[in-house]
Order: structure tokens, then C-alpha cells, then sequence
């Protein structure tokens, strides 16, 4: 009985040992977050948007659509849907900022009347493939591409995310085509990875627009799920966000 007492104080120590650990490495990680948030704040607080954007600040749920589409067609969509994650708890001490959306919420968007001819440009997580695939061919689109973003660090060393079974250190966003090339598309530029530095919540490499801005140089560009960080020139760019 005394050996048994003796194996359970054991065992009840190395747990007590092992959830300090735990207890200290989340403080860690909600402290490095709290940080990376206060330094965003500062950032958005001190930014001002390019002179030539168009940013509209609205719901993308019960935007008007239509009317959008009878002004304009776009040769260029960019999309960063904000998925919904496999569980509301993916990971120990991450904290998801924005508003997540099912799925059938995002097929719900009229992609299809915003373009004719021209690229999709769409990031996806990992759980989400199948189901942008699927999006894809119900839009009316052929995948003809994807695009690896490889997060780095301010000290340019690979920046990892978190993970349920490998930690993250990249994103992808993957290209579909409908009906005919744009006016002065081109072809054959650039590289489909892109090294960048990781900065924002959920804010995308710079590069990935100049690498868009170039395939269809002078076009017609529409983001939608857009924050302030990525205004650009020349593009119209929605959210509720912004």
C-alpha cells in the first residue's frame, strides 16, 4: 500500500510539473499575441489609405451585389474568405479575431456576376481544399493555379504558425480562370512562392497584389473580405473591416 501511496504522489507531481509548464507557455503565447495586437492597433491608428482606392466598408452577406455588377465586370477577384475551422478550439491559446462563416454562407456570393472573363484569386486553409475546389467549378471557374506563401520572420527566418498535426508556416491561395484572358493579360511572370514577412492579423503579402497588378497590368481589381492593411491604388475593396 505505502509503494502504491509512494507511485501516486510520484505521478501527481510530474502533473502538477507538467500543467506549470503548460500554465507558463499559453501566458507566453497570449502575451506575444497581445503584443503583435497592441503593435497592430498603433499601426492602424497612424494609417492612411492610398489617394486612388476605392474601400467600401459593409457587410459582404447583404452587400449590393447587383448593382455592382451592373456598374462594373472585374477582371481580377481576390478573396480571403474567413473559413470556418474544423473546431471552435483548434488549438491551445490562439485567438481567432474575426468573424468566422460557414460554408454555405461563402457559396452564397455572386462571384458569378462580378466576372465574365478574368481570375479568381482565393486563400484557402487546410481543411478547406475540397470544399474551394467545389466552389470553384460551382463559380464557373477552371483551376489553373496556386500560389505558396512562405511566412517569414522580421529576421527572415521561417515563421511557424499553429497546427493540430504540423505546425503552419505557410498559406495558399489557389487561382481559377473563367472564360477568356483579360486584355493585356501576360504570361509566365513572377514565381508561384512567395517569400514575405509575416505582419497582421490575417494581413497577406504585398507581393501577391503586385504579382496580380502584373499579370493583368491596368485592370479591374475587387477585393472582397478586405482589411485596411491591404488598400491599394486602383482597387475596389470590400469588407466590414475596413
Amino acid at each position: 500500500m505505502n509503494s502504491l501511496l509512494k507511485k501516486e504522489a510520484l505521478l501527481q507531481a510530474q502533473i502538477d510539473t507538467l500543467q506549470s509548464e503548460i500554465d507558463a507557455l499559453e501566458k507566453k503565447v497570449d502575451l506575444n499575441q497581445h503584443q503583435e495586437t497592441q503593435l497592430s492597433r498603433k499601426e492602424l491608428k497612424q494609417f492612411k489609405a492610398p489617394e486612388w482606392c476605392i474601400p467600401i466598408k459593409a457587410n459582404v452577406m447583404t452587400f449590393e451585389w447587383d448593382r455592382l455588377a451592373e456598374t462594373t465586370q472585374f477582371d481580377v477577384i481576390l478573396a480571403d474568405p474567413p473559413w470556418q475551422l474544423a473546431t471552435n478550439t483548434p488549438t491551445r491559446g490562439v485567438a481567432i479575431a474575426y468573424q468566422q462563416l460557414p460554408d454555405v454562407c461563402i457559396e452564397e456570393l455572386p462571384i458569378p456576376k462580378l466576372q465574365q472573363n478574368g481570375f479568381l484569386f482565393m486563400w484557402v486553409i487546410n481543411n478547406k481544399y475540397a470544399k474551394a475546389f467545389e466552389l470553384m467549378e460551382k463559380w464557373g471557374y477552371t483551376y489553373v493555379d496556386d500560389i505558396t506563401w512562405v511566412k517569414q520572420t522580421v529576421n527572415r527566418r521561417m515563421a511557424k504558425g499553429h497546427g493540430y498535426y504540423l505546425q503552419h508556416a505557410k498559406e495558399t491561395c489557389l487561382v481559377g480562370k473563367k472564360g477568356q484572358d483579360p486584355p493585356n493579360c501576360t504570361h509566365s511572370l513572377s514565381s508561384d512562392v512567395i517569400y514575405s514577412e509575416r505582419r497582421g492579423q490575417s494581413q497577406k503579402p504585398e507581393e501577391l497584389y503586385q504579382m496580380i497588378e502584373q499579370l493583368v497590368p491596368n485592370g479591374r481589381y475587387l477585393e472582397i473580405f478586405g482589411r485596411k492593411n491591404n488598400l491599394r491604388d486602383y482597387w475596389v475593396t470590400i469588407g466590414n473591416e475596413l
